[in-house]
């Protein structure tokens, strides 16, 4: 698939869960949290007025899941947010420094990046009462580090640059050439970090939630629901299927535009050569 047609399909599937997620009070055919239909224990398998069928407490999937895409992208873009100002302070100020400076952060963020991202959101997460803040708060802290690798790589990249070297000749200070000239020209490259860091946000929370981690009961999330559904699967395996395709799909419209942004920026950067 080429990069623009990656990036259109990737904002379209994008656009469809934005507009779910901020519809969602209208959309949501029942109360996502409370029971709708008298299957208590037996749930019932995708029907009219319950397109999608309903959970073991009689609460309707399909209003469940368009409310739980408000809380997947709050907690996305939050904690991309968050990752994103921290890594990419840390990447650029690193990669344009070097010397022991660049040394004493990158060996910060392989301490990170040694351990596995979900054992360390666990380890994080039980230090703090669950809640959404504390969970945007997690993966955030738990995904900088690899977002600070690859913008360091890019200003590693740019700090060669030409008109890097014309701007020290004409006494320009470190901040500015950092903040003005580094950063702007990298810009295309950050936004498509964010563009797969926000997909790895929206697996990170889903895998906390199913571990019970995550948002609070009863607000609905698609990893939640996965876990306290695995003892129906059998009887009523649309409970599981459905949140895991909701999963699914997000992750890959945020991987398509990361994909789509990064594939632009690479035809732009070797088409013009460099940008002033």
């Amino acid at each position: 698939m080429t990069g623009k047609r990656a990036l259109r399909l990737g904002l379209a599937m994008g656009a469809v869960l934005f507009v779910l997620a901020i519809l969602a009070p209208r959309l949501a055919p029942f109360d996502p949290v409370k029971p709708v239909a008298k299957s208590f224990g037996a749930p019932m398998p995708p029907q009219a007025p319950y397109w999608l069928g309903t959970d073991e407490l009689g609460r309707d999937v399909l209003s469940r899941l368009i409310v739980g895409s408000r809380i997947t992208l709050i907690v996305a873009g939050a904690a991309t947010a968050l990752a994103m100002i921290v890594g990419v302070a840390i990447g650029v100020v690193a990669g344009y420094s070097g010397g022991w400076i660049d040394v004493v952060l990158m060996r910060l963020a392989d301490i990170f990046l040694a351990f596995p991202s979900v054992l360390l959101a666990i380890a994080f997460a039980a230090l703090f009462q669950p809640g959404l803040f504390t969970l945007l708060i997690v993966i955030g802290l738990v995904s900088w580090p690899a977002v600070a690798r690859a913008v360091r790589s890019e200003v590693l990249s740019l700090r060669e640059r030409d008109y890097v070297f014309a701007g020290v000749a004409l006494g320009a200070g470190h901040l500015r050439l950092m903040w003005r000239h580094l950063l702007p020209n990298a810009l295309g490259t950050i936004i498509a970090i964010a563009a797969v860091s926000a997909c790895g946000a929206i697996l990170l929370e889903a895998g906390l939630s199913y571990l019970g981690l995550g948002v609070p009961v009863p607000a609905p999330s698609w990893g939640r629901m996965i876990s306290d559904s695995l003892s129906y699967f059998r009887v009523a395996p649309w409970l599981v299927v459905f949140p895991g395709l909701a999963i699914v799909f997000a992750a890959l419209a945020f991987n398509l535009v990361g994909y789509g942004l990064a594939k632009q920026s690479h035809a732009i950067d070797q088409g013009s050569g460099e940008t002033v």
